[in-house]
């Protein structure tokens, strides 16, 4: 059976209000959300990922979906998925082997980069290594001129002496870059196209065609790293879509992007550079859509895994967007959802360095084996056997319904550590415990007020948004440590990158670099130049996802700067039939005042690059009303190791919880999918959705 084109044939005739299911690939789960429409109801499902082969975990959490569901395979009508294998490859530097083609004189350009140091102040640093070694650099006689003039062309013999050196290398792709190569898109990728016809089979990308923006170093990295993942993921999507065709599965498959949208399969499987930070993305883009739906604001959307916690800070609401961000110590140009990423998840490991001092990762302990609970092998104390040691998760229940947790051998491995550290006794191990939530719980704060401080944002003007594993078991003792006052806790935490990916919207970027003054003799170059990327999309909608939604619409951007700046200011355009010369220079004059304090006269602005993003809508599930299940009585008590001393904190089932319920701190909210902890001085009750609301108290009415 041919999977690929029994998909395609799905996409044409996808019926967009059947059922639709979103994946989101962790470290240690992967999550499932699955809406039915008909039935007006949502199912979740967490499966252990399993890192060897991880379409295994989703095929085998579909099919716990499909029969906890009760319904057939042909029911689905679309899966929205979301991953970060391509980004963990970069960062453990496990990609394919690839070379790079470029321009005569530029072979060094991944050694140089951009020739700055990783730390001002430290002298002991080291620069990121180059992901490809140099040897796997070679070079090729073409480049254009600044305006787009052919300097240097390859002939045939040029060519074929340069596919016999590729050949030697054995590679499995290759990446072309040309000097100013983004002037001329299509004539880099006729030139790709002729190497590669000299090449036995190895394809060979033009990065002008895949991102023609300016930064010659800034576009090499992403052809190369896009060159540097593609086989593995499009492995891991054929892999996925021979298990989903066992289980008679036809659904479509969209993958989530980094941008917050979603991409067709065949989109990404051209492109996996565009899904890097797909799971993280998807959480920002349902922590916003929460906060709106909850009155509005900013929010700091804190997703707490097993690996790692990504923080995302929206001052207004909405979702915050860069078009710069670093993968691996390494800088990528593409459009991303701002996310900062720290290594402390509920894997993370708890340490003790040579100096004697108490350190919480880095390294993780990962889904295999996982924390030493778990019980499958894992030797290193993490913040999982942290929270169990201190009462915050309960030893008698199943994390996630499906592993076992052993609180003997937990506190074994935390005691042992609590040795090192010269402590002793009978609470030595909770202690230790206590002591590294406190270590990861200031690195957060830490990592969150540079944000804040860089934005000029009161923490307490901010709700935080907890998700993830863990996100609501360490959301108290983070707030409280950031100054933040206010906790909105989703119905399901443990899924909501799941549900991000259900109600994302497909969302395609493109670019255009111009470097042209802003004047009245450019504009109707610039004005052509709107028009033909605008082109660019309504193809690429045509193409892709003209099937999957009816309606789409663009936002246009434009990166501008005064003459002889380095860095430019993105400015937001209206449509092209209503773009005018003046409207163009005031809008980044404006921006220039608010930003900087100061304005240059209009003929010294430029415009390096245009920004189009489309997005097409797809069907989003209604707010469902939450209602609770009647309450079982009196919540039982739980002694909990908090504040350096064992405390009374009282148990509420989350499903059990009264709109009329007021939850004073300490105490512990048990879900299915997620623990959330409640410190002494706040205060939880339920939002009309059924959202969990947790409150600094004022100080005086602290119990």
């Amino acid at each position: 059976m041919d999977t690929q084109l029994d998909r395609s044939a799905a996409m044409n005739s996808l019926d967009v209000t059947g059922v639709t299911v979103g994946v989101d690939v962790g470290g240690t789960f992967t999550d499932f959300v699955l809406f039915d429409p008909q039935r007006r109801r949502s199912l979740y499902h967490k499966q252990p990922s399993t890192p060897a082969d991880p379409a295994q975990a989703v095929s085998d959490g579909l099919q716990a979906l499909l029969q906890k569901s009760r319904l057939p395979a042909s029911a689905l009508s679309l899966i929205l998925h979301g991953t970060t294998l391509g980004l963990n490859a970069i960062i453990q530097r496990r990609g394919a082997r690839v070379a790079i083609a470029i321009s005569t004189g530029f072979r060094d350009v991944l050694e140089i980069g951009r020739a700055r140091m990783p730390s001002s102040f430290d002298f002991h640093a080291d620069r990121e290594a180059a992901f490809l070694p140099r040897q796997r650099v070679l070079e090729i006689d073409a480049r254009f001129s600044p305006q787009g003039e052919i300097l240097s062309w390859p002939t045939e013999q040029q060519l074929q002496q340069l596919a016999q050196a590729i050949g030697r290398l054995e590679v499995s792709a290759v990446a072309l870059v040309t000097l100013n190569g983004y002037t001329r898109p299509q004539a880099e990728a006729e030139l790709a196209a002729q190497l590669a016809r000299h090449l036995d089979g190895v394809p060979v990308l033009s990065a002008a065609q895949l991102w023609p923006e300016i930064r010659e170093y800034e576009r090499t990295l992403v052809a190369g790293l896009n060159a540097y993942i593609q086989p593995l993921m499009q492995r891991y999507f054929d892999r996925l879509s021979a298990l989903l065709a066992q289980q008679a599965i036809a659904a479509p498959l969209l993958i989530t992007a980094s941008n917050g949208g979603v991409l067709p399969l065949d989109a990404a499987r051209e492109r996996p550079i565009d899904t890097l930070l797909s799971g993280p993305a998807a959480g920002v883009t349902a922590a916003a859509r929460l906060a709106e739906r909850s009155g509005g604001g900013g929010y700091v959307s804190f997703d707490m895994g097993g690996t790692s916690s990504d923080i995302s800070v929206s001052a207004d609401g909405g979702v915050e967007r860069v078009t710069r961000t670093d993968i691996g110590g390494l800088p990528l140009i593409l459009p991303v959802v701002g996310v900062s990423a720290l290594g402390a998840g509920g894997g993370s490991i708890v340490h003790v360095d040579d100096y004697g001092v108490l350190k919480v990762g880095p390294e993780s302990a990962g889904a295999d084996p996982g924390p030493v609970a778990y019980g499958r092998g894992g030797s290193a104390p993490t913040l999982t056997d942290c929270y169990l040691v201190c009462g915050i998760l309960p030893a008698d229940v199943r994390l996630a319904g499906s592993i076992p947790l052993d609180l003997a051998a937990a506190r074994q491995a935390l005691a042992a550590l609590a040795a090192r550290c010269g402590l002793h006794g009978e609470h030595a191990a909770e202690q230790v415990a206590s002591g590294a939530l406190a270590v990861a719980t200031t690195r957060m704060a830490t990592e969150l007020n540079k944000e804040l401080a860089r934005r000029g944002v009161n923490a307490a003007a901010l709700t935080l948004i907890p998700f993830g594993g863990a996100g609501p078991t360490h959301a108290s003792l983070f707030a409280d440590e950031a100054g933040i006052d206010r906790i909105l806790v989703p119905l399901r935490p443990g899924t909501f990158c799941a549900e991000g990916a259900v109600t994302a919207d497909i969302r395609r970027d493109f670019v255009r670099s111009l470097r042209m003054a802003v004047t009245a003799q450019n504009f109707s170059s610039l004005r052509e130049a709107v028009q033909a990327l605008g082109q660019q999309a309504q193809a690429w909608f045509g193409q892709q996802a003209a099937a999957l939604s009816s309606e789409e619409s663009t936002l246009l951007q434009a990166d501008m700067r005064y003459r002889g700046q380095a860095y430019e200011l993105t400015v937001s355009l209206p449509q092209a039939d209503e773009l005018t010369l003046n409207g163009l220079q005031a809008a980044f004059q404006q921006l220039h005042k608010q930003r900087y304090g100061f304005t240059s006269p209009p003929e010294d602005i430029e415009l390096t690059t245009l920004r189009l993003s489309l997005t097409a809508a797809l069907p989003r599930p209604p707010a469902a009303r939450w209602q609770p299940l009647p309450a079982a009585g009196t919540p039982v008590q739980r002694p909990v190791f908090l504040d350096r001393r064992w405390q009374q904190a009282s148990v509420w089932p989350r499903q059990q919880i009264q709109f009329s319920d007021v939850i004073s701190g300490p105490a512990i909210v048990e879900q299915e999918d997620t623990t959330t902890l409640i410190i002494r001085g706040w205060q939880g009750r339920l939002d009309p959705a059924g959202n969990l609301i947790v409150t600094r108290q004022p100080q005086g009415d602290t119990a």
